[in-house]
């Protein structure tokens, strides 16, 4: 059995929820309580029981799903029907050779001049809109969907063709206000047949948070390379989608045990926060804390960095392949007059 795994948990007569295993520990197979997609309310250990599905987390895409509404979890809240799945796929993806690329010629007109013009989006390209508080980065967001088309070569001609143009169209811990402004203007403007729609609602639970972004993509390969449509994707809010990655890495655990070390003192930590409170200090003193003309080599970085892995036993360590854990976990790194040694991650 490898991780994520999808699990389906039972409790009592309530609707299933699911979950992923994060860790296999000889016959133990662990849970991880805070990937529960449908919060963990009213979970009773001895009434729940877990199902393995033998697969991943898939989702169901069609290309009726152009003109509706989803939470974060890809389930219909518009009132429709559920979709009616041409096909179920991982929403990990596959990479993409760069070298095989097509190079990006067609050009995805805005209607925006300062961005048309000074910063254009081809097919395939990538634009972040920076913004900040009390700036009309939803007006903006909003407006790309009702007027983004397609530039022909020929000039003067935009596709516009509801056919051939769609939007998929993510926001991610956003508040009910703005939930409602993106779906009432796609409605009002007429745009909302060409849209697919993901609403992550700040009170959602985190994790469906992050794998948010990953369903929205995966329809839109789906609309792009099987429905043959010219798709663009919006995402918002990223810093959102940054914070729930950040609730789980060593060093913002390490940031939420030392708050908590102000209220409950250093006595109520356990034998983990300590680990996670010490990788805090060293993470800050040796590896962020550099003088302007100290030079390290990458090879010094790495090996201060696995110095730093090394504070935790190597199970706890569930994101790094056993493969590397198993070449470079046990090694200790040189004297600085030995000269560095090689590590690759």
């Amino acid at each position: 059995m490898c991780c994520g795994v999808m699990v389906e948990v039972g409790v009592g007569s309530r609707d299933p929820t699911y979950r992923t295993v994060c860790g296999v520990n000889g016959p133990l197979v662990v849970l991880d309580n805070v990937k529960v997609f449908e919060g963990t309310s009213g979970i009773d250990a001895k009434q729940t029981c877990c199902e393995f599905t033998g697969d991943i987390l898939r989702t169901p895409v069609s290309e009726d799903m152009l003109g509706r509404v989803f939470n974060g979890s890809a389930k219909p809240i518009d009132s429709g029907p559920p979709v009616m799945a041409e096909d179920f796929l991982d929403i990990n993806g596959q990479p993409i050779n760069p070298h095989g690329r097509i190079y990006p010629e067609e050009m995805i007109q805005t209607g925006i001049s300062p961005i048309d013009v000074m910063n254009s989006i081809a097919r395939g390209q990538k634009i972040p809109i920076f913004s900040a508080a009390g700036l009309p980065h939803n007006e903006i967001a909003a407006q790309i969907c009702r007027q983004a088309g397609l530039v022909k070569k020929s000039k003067d001609v935009v596709d516009y063709h509801e056919d051939n143009f769609a939007i998929v169209f993510a926001a991610m811990g956003v508040n009910m206000e703005t939930a409602r402004f993106f779906k009432s203007d796609f409605e009002e403007n007429g745009s909302m047949e060409n849209v697919c729609l993901f609403l992550n609602l700040a009170n959602d639970p985190t994790i469906e948070r992050i794998i948010t972004p990953r369903l929205a993509l995966t329809t839109a390969e789906f609309l792009a390379y099987q429905c043959e449509k010219h798709v663009l994707v919006i995402l918002t809010d990223m810093s959102s989608y940054a914070e729930a990655l950040r609730e789980y890495a060593c060093y913002a655990i390490g940031k939420d045990v030392q708050a908590m070390k102000a209220v409950v003192g250093e006595e109520a930590l356990s034998a983990d926060d300590l680990l996670y409170l010490e990788f805090l200090h060293k993470f800050e003193k040796q590896f962020i804390t550099q003088g302007p003309y100290e030079n390290r080599t990458i090879f010094e970085s790495l090996d201060i960095g696995w110095q730093l892995l090394r504070i935790f036993p190597k199970q706890l360590l569930k994101r790094i392949p056993e493969n590397i854990l198993a070449e470079f976990y046990p090694r200790e790194a040189k004297a600085p007059d030995q000269g560095p040694v090689g590590t690759a991650l």
